[in-house]
């Protein structure tokens, strides 16, 4: 797991699995990184980075190798040049999806305005055709 603030004795007695993913998902845009491959299958630094407003390269390179070292992402580099890297899941990533799933759904009862309507659909993301 890559190193952070949440993996400190004190933190982990509080409560083990949830001190643990905190640990995982620290990190402001990693959260949209995984829901952004898990919706679109495969995903490449520059379309993410034009994903996500407002995110540096730096800070997203730091938060795909993050994710990468705790095992949610593959990260897939082809020989060519210009260099081209890709984005997947692994299987411990898509064991996640159902809760980003459920988080999405929460969010779409709980924090969007009356009315709004996903603009993603209702389909699970690893449903959707490529």
């Amino acid at each position: 797991m890559a190193e952070n603030k949440f993996q400190t004795q004190q933190a982990l007695a509080r409560c083990l699995p949830m001190s643990a993913l905190q640990g995982v998902l620290s990190g402001k845009w990693k959260i949209l990184i995984l829901w952004y491959v898990a919706f679109y299958r495969v995903q490449r630094f520059g379309q993410l980075l034009r994903r996500l407003d407002g995110i540096t390269q730096s800070t997203l390179t730091k938060q795909l190798r993050e994710l990468e070292a705790d095992g949610f992402l593959h990260r897939q580099v082809y020989p060519e040049v210009p260099p081209r890297v890709e984005y997947t899941l692994t299987d411990l990533g898509r064991s996640f999806v159902p809760v980003l799933d459920h988080m999405l759904r929460w969010s779409e009862d709980h924090l969007c305005p009356p009315g709004y309507v996903n603009p993603y659909g209702p389909l699970d993301p690893l449903e959707k055709d490529p």
